[in-house]
């Protein structure tokens, strides 16, 4: 019966995820997608958060609850390439994500955020 829940509620999130408009990856899936080169990585923490904490190699960093987000996102970021979001545990590059999409994006986001990126041993700098 765990099982089922568990399996039920894993469905939920992921069609939650599509019907939003975005995909949302492991750490393995989204280290394959950030390695490919064709994709645009951004972090979405608050600039201190950036600046003081590790982050991933080539992220550039729009933080998502800025009134300027938007604004930002659509100058620094093309359509036709995929964009690839994180934040530090998942909630704000969701958020992110469901925004990104709005406005036409093709966009991927680490479910699980930077800590759990870094407790994997996945790279950082």
């Amino acid at each position: 019966m765990k099982r089922l829940a568990f399996a039920l509620t894993v469905a939920c999130i992921l069609a939650a995820c599509s019907a939003a408009g975005f995909e949302s990856l492991g750490n393995d899936d989204f280290e394959r997608l950030v390695s490919s080169g064709d994709v645009q990585l951004v972090d979405v923490r608050t600039a201190e958060e950036f600046a003081a904490k590790p982050h991933i190699a080539g992220a550039v960093n729009i933080d998502v609850k800025a009134d300027d987000f938007a604004d930002l996102a659509q100058s620094l970021l093309d359509k036709d390439k995929r964009v690839a979001v994180y934040c530090r545990r998942g909630k704000r590059s969701k958020m992110a994500a469901a925004r990104l999409a709005e406005f036409g994006y093709k966009v991927y986001e680490l479910d699980t955020g930077i800590e759990n990126w870094q407790k994997a041993g996945k790279p950082v700098e």
